[in-house]
């Protein structure tokens, strides 16, 4: 599959000495979707804004469908849609003319066949008279979408698509987000909703502090990093665990009613059946277990605690 998006020691340092982005490397093949998680602060919004034009780098190279951002900006520019985290367009505008406006912004003539697609694809259709300022706020960050779309972007970037969306409305973006993705178009999102990335990503990339700390691709991280919990379930609640339990990794629920014993998939010994072999041994029973797999949150979250602890 052939890249798209190539970034190559990108750095972005203000004047004031800080360090937005530090030397990110990062490759993204056409028709993919990846995933750009990252606490606040992190870089995603500078990245994205660097690539879109917005902002430009103290270093390094990005290249978008074969034009150099800086060298030909409007060659890179007209292949990218951007939908940004904040919502702005004219209140007073209707949702038609905003649509068809930003699509001659970019040189694009006239399609009126194409804007009504994106509109019914965004059940926007039945909104297009409407003043912008008459929508909800879901239906807001719809016609941002569209506006990027109309001029037929192969790249879009989504910043936080679904902030202040209720989950209906995220459930039918996810669903649209798919039905672009089968056109050949290359999704970028950024989100603090973990399971979007968990649901619809290709690839995820991690960046913290200005550095991007993995980029993997989503069922590989999981089976690569991720953990389970086994939960049993006591016959007896206990006070206290005892002692003889301390070679494992394993936690007392609140009511003593429940050990949580949280293990690598991945290790040569995972110390379940010993450890059930030891509570045998202490005269613990118990009478259920379950086990549940670490979500894409779980693996975040230890990843920046890890650099945390560096």
């Amino acid at each position: 599959m052939a890249s798209i998006i190539r970034i190559e020691g990108l750095t972005k340092r203000y004047a004031s000495g800080f360090e937005a982005l530090k030397g990110i490397d990062l490759t993204i093949e056409e028709g993919e979707i990846f995933a750009l998680l990252g606490p606040n602060g992190a870089g995603k919004t500078t990245m994205i804004s660097i690539i879109c034009g917005i902002a430009r780098p103290t270093g390094g190279a990005v290249v978008v469908a074969g034009h150099d951002i800086i060298r030909d900006y409007r060659g890179a520019r007209s292949a990218i849609g951007l939908v940004p985290q904040e919502l702005s367009t004219d209140q007073f505008e209707r949702v038609i003319d905003t649509v068809n406006f930003s699509r001659g912004l970019f040189g694009k003539p006239r399609d009126d066949a194409h804007v009504e697609k994106i509109l019914r694809d965004l059940s926007l259709w039945d909104k297009r008279h409407n003043k912008i300022l008459e929508l909800s706020g879901g239906m807001k960050r719809r016609v941002m979408i569209a506006k990027a779309l109309s001029h037929e972007p192969r790249v879009l970037f989504l910043d936080e698509p679904t902030a202040g969306v209720d989950v209906e409305l995220r459930r039918d973006m996810w669903k649209l987000i798919g039905e672009l993705r089968k056109t050949g178009v290359t999704i970028i999102l950024t989100t603090h909703y973990i399971e979007e990335a968990e649901e619809m990503a290709d690839r995820v990339g991690v960046i913290n502090k200005g550095e991007l700390m993995l980029v993997e691709e989503k069922t590989a991280l999981m089976k690569k990093l991720g953990k389970k919990t086994l939960s049993v379930l006591l016959a007896e609640p206990i006070a206290a665990l005892p002692p003889e339990l301390a070679e494992w990794d394993v936690a007392l629920g609140a009511d003593g009613q429940q050990i949580d014993y949280v293990f690598d998939t991945q290790a040569e010994r995972t110390g379940v059946s010993s450890l059930l072999r030891r509570l045998g041994d202490l005269g613990i029973g118990y009478k259920d277990l379950n086990t549940r797999q670490s979500s894409l949150e779980d693996i975040f979250v230890s990843l920046v605690h890890q650099e945390k602890a560096a």
